[in-house]
């Protein structure tokens, strides 16, 4: 069974016997491996940028819906700091 499997079981388990907290989450986690620990950090932090990827993809198309962005050469835009 993978860790992902072990964790998964855990977490049901615990969710069928308590409420969800940070507490128990680190208890779960204490109890994996240090290679499984691993693994579920490296899983986060993909996580984590994929969030942040995905907000700033929002805010970009947001600025370029209200007409925030400007399009051009860096020409262009050498000339627009220079003004």
């Amino acid at each position: 069974m993978s860790w992902y499997d072990r964790f998964t079981v855990e977490c049901g388990r615990l969710l069928m016997n308590q409420p969800t907290t940070l507490e128990a989450a680190i208890e779960l986690i204490d109890a994996l491996s240090l290679e499984d620990q691993t693994a579920l950090i490296d899983l986060f932090q993909k996580r984590v940028r994929r969030q942040e990827l995905i907000r700033e993809i929002q805010e970009i198309r947001e600025e370029v819906a209200q007409g925030d962005v400007q399009f051009g050469s860096v020409a262009d835009f050498l000339a627009a700091i220079d003004d």
